[in-house]
């Protein structure tokens, strides 16, 4: 019996060591809202209607490559997604504000550089 009561404390420390304490457990991304086109900011409504017209488009980084290393938004290969710029009054960089499309038509907004999104709906 010893020995049993001796395997079991044996494998409960063992499992202990092995998890992560609560405190440094990452916590899932947050899920992708939505937001209706209307609801949007004056000037990523503009540059909605940039990216559906193609251009021109006032930053040399929009149309890039969208990495998703956040992981925030479906999982998709490299290339897939795309970021453009969404000026900010008062900014004299590009500021936090994006907006993301894919492949297959989607677009996403990021007021906070990629913290959180939110799915545009038309």
């Amino acid at each position: 019996m010893r020995f049993v009561r001796a395997i079991a404390v044996a494998f409960a420390l063992a499992v202990a060591a092995l998890s992560a304490p609560a405190w440094a457990q990452k916590a899932p991304p947050p899920a992708v809202g939505e937001i209706a086109a209307a609801q949007l900011p004056p000037e990523a409504r503009a540059t909605l209607l940039l990216i559906r017209k193609g251009g021109p488009f006032p930053y040399a980084k929009d149309g890039a490559v969208f990495g998703n290393r956040e992981a925030i938004l479906p999982k998709e290969k490299h290339g897939y997604y795309r970021e453009y710029t969404v000026k900010t009054p008062g900014e004299r960089t590009r500021g936090a504000r994006r907006i993301i499309t894919g492949r297959g038509g989607e677009f996403f907004y990021t007021g906070d550089h990629y913290n959180h999104f939110s799915r545009i709906r038309e």
